[in-house]
Formats: structure tokens, sequence, C-alpha cells
């Protein structure tokens, strides 16, 4: 594992704005109100030649035992305990706080080299503020403005002590398919707030590596957390609830969104989480059609299945309501789950492998067209204002999802319907539930067409 640094400080001094611009993109959430990180977050930092990770931390604040406050701090010390050096920052506009000193000591017990980052020093306002924070005792305060990127040469020169050199590697090459046997799966797990997803991924860990609370909205940032299972490796993304967008008011739930949506678009495999006792509600199938549209493999994971009452054929149940309110992704794997109390977890990650499989395939030209053939055959295309439809071949351009491409007569003509008839009529010949199917029309080109008439 690279060299490791810890952000520490205060709520609202600028630690998240310095973790983007160390890793190079806006991955932590950002707003002027105290308090917006609550997890740990971990990311790739590069400081010009020099690479390592660092993690970004809630704000050291103290707080009653086991409230939400108090275990923010926790998720604090477990990153100062994992770290080899902390970043301290402080805000130099403001100056030295009570907080900052109480926390300066909490920096020096944890027995590991500090670097003092006066943040915010752009201008003359930073100047003083600076100066103050040589009474913390931790050294040379580094004066610098995560915001705009001041200060960053100074940054680098401390950095570089601890940190050696990466020599740049020019060997790059695309990806194999052996190589991407051994990636790990990126995982979303999405759904309503309170769904239970940061609990299910702490069972998945093992630990309380994530904030859960009664609270709906606790989740705010979109975590990544490595898993291993069976031998294969997951990168899962926990994620903020989405809501309704008229029920969206905050600034920090539009912000929290966002970051939730960008997981989805960067997944391979998103796990729809639902409430058992409130499933298939508006916002579970818009979410569904959202991660449809993006071209995602899906599956369903029905939460808190510890508190229905047993009854048979519920599981059945679940799998008929699923291809009935979400027809455009039949076959989606649907698991019961409780991530309290464990259950149904290796279902679910067993699902998520298959879902990754099929959402790789490929199929050949050859089987592709016999079965074109035979479903034209089965259910030719119509006629469309007295003119017959000619759909003369398809051809698989791409996986991650299947894509295809339709080789016919007036494109614009052919009905949704009728695409939507192949499309299912696919899933079921070469087995591809629940994935999206793409089918792209693509006029075949008229080779008499740029020839003249002869002249009578």
């Amino acid at each position: 594992m690279s060299f490791t640094f810890a952000i520490i400080g205060r709520p609202n001094v600028g630690k998240s704005t310095l973790f983007n611009r160390l890793v190079g993109q806006k991955l932590a959430l950002v707003d002027d109100m105290p308090g917006v990180t609550r997890d740990r977050r971990e990311g790739e930092a590069k400081l010009f030649d020099l690479n390592f990770t660092i993690i970004d931390t809630a704000g050291l604040d103290e707080g009653p035992k086991g409230s939400l406050t108090a275990r923010m701090q926790e998720q604090t010390e477990t990153a100062i305990a994992l770290a080899d050096a902390l970043f301290f920052v402080i805000d130099a506009r403001i100056g030295l706080t009570p907080a900052d000193r109480a926390f300066a000591d909490f920096a020096r017990r944890a027995d590991k080299p500090v670097l003092l980052l006066a943040n915010k020093s752009e201008g003359k306002h930073g100047e003083l503020g600076a100066m103050e924070s040589y009474a913390l005792g931790l050294g040379d305060p580094i004066q610098i403005s995560a915001e705009h990127g001041e200060g960053m040469g100074e940054l680098y020169d401390a950095v570089s002590v601890l940190v050696p050199p990466t020599e740049d590697e020019d060997d790059e090459h695309e990806e194999t398919d052996e190589e991407r046997a051994t990636r790990p799966i990126r995982v979303a797990i999405v759904g309503r707030p309170n769904a239970g997803k940061s609990t299910l991924i702490n069972h998945l860990l093992g630990e309380e590596r994530l904030l859960t609370s009664p609270e709906a909205g606790t989740t705010r940032d979109s975590i990544a957390v490595e898993i291993e299972w069976k031998g294969r490796g997951f990168r899962i993304f926990d994620t903020a609830g989405l809501r309704r967008r008229s029920r969206i008011e905050e600034k920090l739930e539009k912000l929290s969104v966002a970051d939730a949506l960008r997981a989805v678009r960067f997944a391979e495999v998103v796990v729809l989480m639902m409430d058992a006792q409130n499933r298939f509600e508006e916002q579970d199938l818009r979410i569904a059609d959202l991660i449809e549209r993006e071209g995602r493999a899906l599956v369903i994971a029905v939460n808190k299945w510890d508190l229905m009452e047993a009854q048979p054929g519920q599981i059945a149940g679940l799998r008929r309501d699923a291809d009935h309110w979400l027809p455009q992704v039949a076959g989606a794997p649907i698991v019961a789950v409780s991530g309290l109390m464990g259950e149904g977890i290796d279902r679910l990650m067993q699902a998520i492998v298959e879902s990754y499989a099929i959402w790789n395939k490929r199929v050949s030209t050859a089987a592709l067209n016999r079965w074109f053939e035979e479903a034209i055959a089965n259910n030719p295309p119509p006629a469309v204002s007295g003119r017959r439809l000619k759909l003369n071949y398809i051809t698989q351009t791409k996986a991650r999802p299947p894509s295809f491409v339709l080789f016919c007569s007036r494109a614009d003509a052919i009905p949704q319907s009728y695409l939507r008839y192949l499309v299912n009529s696919m899933r079921e010949t070469f087995e591809l539930p629940g994935t999206p199917v793409r089918i792209t029309l693509r006029e075949k080109a008229n080779p008499f067409a740029h020839k003249r008439k002869r002249p009578n």
C-alpha cells in the first residue's frame, strides 16, 4: 500500500476542498455548511511527481457517546490509525480557535508526522492566522489555498521529505479480457433514503465502516470500499438516498444526489435496494429506469426481509412483481436480504457476479442472424403506409451493455413495439435477463442512389 496521509481538522476548514485538489476530481462534497463530510473517503493523490493515498475525514468535533457526531469522530480516529502521516488543516482567515488547540493535542498524541496546513491563505487576510498557528507547536505552517491551488509547491517540498517520487510508467496498454476478469467489479448501491444501504455494506465488510442511523439522509458522499467474496474483488459505492426531485430542497441534498448519480454512471453493476415493507414505490421504479437508461446491469435487493411475516410463495411473488413493474429490464435478478442480520448476502453477491457476466456477453454473428431470421419469420415487421419494411441483418457492435446494429430500410418507420418484440425475443434466446439491450437502426446504403436517371 502507498504512503497514506489523513486530512484532519475542525469542521469547515477546507479539508474536502484539499482532498479534491490532490485527487484531481471533485469526489468529496464541498459546501459552506460545516459538517458536510461524515464518512471517511479514500483517494489516490498526485502532487507533481509524488503519488500517495489520501483520506478525507469528518471535522473533529465532540458529541455524546453513541451520537452521530461521536461516531463521525470514531471514523476520523480510524483514519488517523490507518495513516502514515497527517495533514492538520486550520482556517488562516479565522485564525486559531480553542477547537484547533484541543485537536492539535489530539494530533500530537497520534505520534505520527504532522504537516500543519494554513488553508485559505490567499490574500493578506490569511497572513495573521498563519502566524498564529506557530503557537500549536506543530512546526512551520505551510500556507496554501486549496480552492485556488496556491502553495502547492511548498506543500510538495514538505511531502517529498516523507514520500519518494514515483517514476512515470510509459507502458500503458488497453485492458485485456484476462485483466478485466481479475479487476474488482464496480458496484453502486442505490435506493430511497433509509433503505439500509450502509448497513448492508457494513455487514459485507464485517465492521462499522460506514455511518448508519435510523434517521434518513445519514449518507451524503458516495463512499467506495473494497471487499473480496469467494476470491473475487469488488469496489462497492455507498450512495445517498434518492428522493423525488420535487422533495429535494436543500443545496447539500442536491449535491449528494448528483454524487449518487455519478456513482451509477461509474458503476458496472447497480444494486437497487428497496424496503421490503414498501417495495416497488414510484421512486423505486424511477431509479430502476435511470439505471436502465444509463446502460448498467441491474440487481434488485429487497432489504429488511427479516421484518416480513413468513408466507408461502413470497419469493415467487417478488419475481412476478419485478417483471410486472419493470418490463424494460425483464428477468433482472431479485434477492430478499437482511443487511442487519446478514441473510441472503451470498445470494446477492452471486447475482452481482452473474449480472456482470451477462452485461459483458457477446453473441456470434452467425447465431445472431439465425435467431434474426426465425424471429422475423414468426412475426414479420408490419407494413407502414402500405409499404413493406425490409430488415436485412443484425450484428453486435459491443458489450457492456450488449449493443446491436440492425440494418434495414426506412429506419424511422420501424415501430417501437416491434423493437421491443425483438429485444424480448433476444433476451429469451441468448439468456440476457435483466441487462439493458440496445438496438440501433441503420439504413443500408442504396448502391444506385447516386446514379442519375438516363434522359429519355
